[in-house]
């Protein structure tokens, strides 16, 4: 049985090779909400504060490993050299236990929306009960193993090709998720067979077992939708819709206005402040903080980048990692921005790169700026103070640094450094041509008519 705060560690299962997904990806690291579905199921057990977290790896082990070590330094990954059934996976994770005492709960890499709410009464059971198992009520239970109780006692786990009539009659289903003392799952796994129609070595062999040593062991249920595992394309297609759907009336309930919902689409980490105006298609990639106030305009696409209270961004705008806007800013139609700071009330209002610089508070940036950040090895910055007036269609040409209340004039490519207060014009000097515009245009029409005529 379980003490009160018994530590607890995560054995995520995530070597599977996916074959029905069709891809040379390996099957956990399919994106879901712009995060692979391996981080999912360690967000999920992450809520418990756990002081180990395996994942089980074995096809495409190396970049699942990635991706995990990514996401959480501090995970191990072990290595299942054999697909031979959940059970034989759990084991691989032995040795990373040892020394361990305490709970561990069993998930998996491609079963995205597990609650932690639903961990925490997992883990809560085990105060009663030796082994918890998680349940659901299947509309259709079809391929899922049934969980068959004697009251609130877990018997035994059957899978769907091992199960009598009667037992296929079952409704509540097995997840697969499981909840157990680390040296006690270790001992039953260690007296799991394969002596099954897949001759595999399966985790819901467990129960049965426990039963026959005198332990106990039980099911906590949750809804069916939080079990939702990903096989394919078209699951994979249908867990987006219901995550995007999640996220959308969450922002909604937290004070945001989206003014087209359906359109607007999350990745798993968006943060949106109180009193955000999103309009309709906008698409958030991960690690976009927006404050109170700020408002998204529409057909505009971020991803890593913060953008202060009060900001307006779009349409059609583009912030790219490492975009950081002050507080009243302004990215309008058109502009991209990326690895630069926007400072507060500075304004970018349409069609300019601002690319690895840096623009001081009040500047305005005239449409058509570019900054010249990439000389086709390394990227230069530019830096902008405050208060600066860049002129339409000015070329920056980092390094190079504009002082405060300065100004560029329109048409000027700049390559060096701009004194404060200085006004700097970067143009070749322009030459009029007597007549000679006329008479190249009708020397040209004359040459189109004479092929014309051929």
């Amino acid at each position: 049985m379980q003490s009160d705060e018994r530590p607890c560690a995560l054995v995520i299962l995530a070597a599977g090779q996916g074959t029905r997904m069709n891809s040379d990806l390996p099957k956990v690291l399919h994106p879901l909400g712009g995060a692979p579905l391996v981080v999912h199921a360690m967000q999920a057990g992450a809520a418990l504060a756990p002081e180990r977290t395996i994942v089980v790896v074995g096809h495409g082990g190396a970049l699942v490993e990635k991706a995990v070590q990514a996401h959480d330094e501090d995970a191990t990954c072990v290595t299942q050299t054999e697909q031979l059934g959940t059970g034989h996976a759990v084991q691989q994770a032995a040795k990373a236990l040892e020394g361990f005492e305490g709970d561990v709960i069993v998930l998996y890499g491609d079963t995205p929306f597990i609650s932690e709410d639903t961990l925490a009464r997992m883990l809560a059971a085990r105060a009663a009960h030796d082994i918890v198992v998680l349940g659901f009520e299947a509309a259709d239970p079809g391929r899922y193993g049934r969980l068959v109780m004697e009251g609130d006692r877990l018997a035994r786990i059957v899978e769907a090709k091992d199960a009598t009539p009667d037992e296929l009659a079952l409704t509540l289903c097995n997840s697969g998720l499981m909840a157990a003392d680390a040296t006690t799952l270790m001992g039953l796994l260690a007296e799991v067979g394969n002596d099954n129609a897949s001759g595999e070595y399966y985790l819901t062999d467990v129960p049965a077992i426990a039963a026959t040593k005198g332990l106990t062991a039980t099911a906590v249920t949750c809804g069916e939708a939080e079990t939702l595992g990903i096989n394919t394309r078209a699951e994979l297609a249908g867990a987006e819709a219901l995550f995007q759907q999640r996220k959308r009336a969450e922002a909604l309930e937290n004070g945001v206005t989206l003014v087209a919902p359906e359109t607007v689409f999350f990745a798993h980490d968006t943060y949106l402040g109180r009193d955000v105006v999103v309009e309709p298609n906008v698409v958030f990639g991960p690690g976009v903080t927006v404050e109170n106030d700020a408002q998204i305009r529409a057909f505009s696409h971020l991803e890593g980048c913060h953008i202060g209270a009060r900001a307006i961004v779009g349409p059609y705008a583009r912030l790219r990692p490492g975009a950081e806007l002050g507080n009243d800013a302004r990215i309008g139609n058109f502009v991209e921005v990326k690895a630069a700071e926007i400072g507060e009330g500075a304004k970018v209002n349409h069609l300019s790169y601002i690319g690895d610089a840096e623009i001081g508070e009040g500047s305005n940036i005239g449409a058509g700026t570019i900054t010249c950040n990439y000389d086709g090895v390394f990227k230069h910055r530019t830096t902008v103070g405050r208060d600066v007036f860049i002129g339409s269609n000015t070329m920056l040409v980092a390094p190079v640094t504009v002082g405060d209340g300065a100004m560029t004039g329109s048409g000027s490519v700049i390559t060096s450094d701009v004194p404060a207060g200085d006004m700097a014009l970067g143009r070749a000097k322009q030459v009029n041509k007597t007549g000679l515009g006329a008479r190249l245009m009708a020397r040209l029409r004359a040459m189109k008519a004479d092929k014309k005529g051929q």
